[in-house]
């Protein structure tokens, strides 16, 4: 981890694990929504099982991973839309949106995002 990071804590809240968690579950229960590692490595992007997996352990993400968490949630706020979320039929980028943390994971990876470049910042002083 860079060292003009040290002072951020790059493990996400107990709110991210339990949506990731979550996440999971849907996915299992429902048997779709999210990109397996071989889905997504053959689309050359980040796979939303490997995230949810990393979440939901409350492994520490990188700087690197957080940046794509934020990138994830600003491109796919187009896919909320009313009922996408309903516990008995959710839509495949609801399952995949809670695999990324849900909406916790992506005011956390903001967070993130916004104190990394205030450090970046400061490093160029």
């Amino acid at each position: 981890m860079k060292k003009r990071y040290a002072h951020i804590n790059f493990k996400p809240p107990k709110s991210v694990q339990k949506a990731a968690k979550r996440g999971l579950e849907l996915r299992k229960k429902f048997g779709r929504g999210g990109l397996s590692s071989r889905e997504a490595g053959k689309l050359g992007i980040g796979s939303g099982v490997v995230r949810a997996v990393d979440l939901a352990e409350g492994s520490k993400i990188s700087p690197e991973t957080v940046k794509r968490m934020k990138n994830y949630f600003t491109r796919h706020q187009k896919d909320k839309r009313p009922g996408w979320g309903n516990p008995y039929n959710p839509t495949n980028g609801y399952i995949a949106w809670m695999l990324w943390g849900g909406d916790p994971g992506w005011a956390w990876a903001k967070k993130i995002v916004k104190q990394m470049k205030a450090a970046d910042k400061k490093a160029k002083k």
